[in-house]
């Protein structure tokens, strides 16, 4: 199945030449390219793909506030915004608002094309420094969403956890991928998958995303059960 892609970007060079990479794979199609986020709402909503790829910074309206409205009116697309090193302001905005993932702009197209078919499937991607970042904020008693970002309160059903189950979560919540989290953890890349997917479901969370959100806002740690 062909995964249909609109992307959203005000540079013009960087947005033909990421079509020009969608377009190269047989499984992705790029059904529109826009260069600002009220085209972006209307690609989206006129066109129904599965994935869009949105510039945080754009005119007449950013990514994260297309990203904002395609969301809160229940759009089916999954949205991933790229990102560069001085947007960590709106990196809790977008986590909120329940994108599926980041992209830094910059990185190679195939990181992007894989973030895009993750996105596709289900699943989300956030790049590690960026999830890295952001927690040293959270770290830091930073403001990250124009309020503070951490409550005292734990979660509903953290007790449900199992102790790896709450190691592999706190881990999820600093970005490390499946991979990092087996090394930390001394176990295969499948057990985790395993443990992933039952936490997510144990916490009733959508992705990794939400589980980044909700190990930062509420400030969850190793003591934390």
């Amino acid at each position: 199945m062909t995964i249909r892609v609109v992307l959203a970007d005000d540079h013009d060079l960087f947005r033909s030449g990421l079509r020009a990479a969608v377009d190269t794979q047989a499984d992705l199609e790029c059904v529109a390219d826009v260069g600002d986020g009220r085209a972006a709402i209307d690609a989206v909503v006129r066109l129904q793909p599965d994935v869009a790829v949105l510039d945080i910074r754009m005119p007449l309206m950013d990514g994260l506030e297309a990203a904002e409205t395609l969301l809160a009116d229940g759009a089916a697309t999954r949205i991933i915004l790229l990102t560069t090193y001085d947007d960590e302001s709106h990196l809790y905005r977008a986590l909120q608002a329940g994108v599926s993932g980041f992209c830094l702009k910059g990185m190679p197209a195939e990181e992007v094309l894989g973030a895009i078919r993750i996105a596709a499937r289900g699943d989300a991607l956030i790049d590690p420094s960026v999830t890295r970042r952001l927690a040293r904020r959270f770290a830091a008693g930073l403001d990250v969403s124009n309020r503070r970002g951490s409550t005292s309160t734990a979660p509903p059903r953290l007790e449900t956890l199992t102790a790896r189950e709450h190691e592999v979560l706190l881990q999820m919540g600093q970005g490390l991928s499946n991979a990092e989290i087996a090394r930390a953890c001394f176990i295969g890349e499948e057990t985790v998958k395993t443990h992933v997917s039952r936490v997510l479901a144990k916490l009733n969370l959508r992705d990794r995303v939400q589980a980044v959100v909700l190990v930062h806002e509420h400030g969850l740690n190793a003591d934390t059960r």
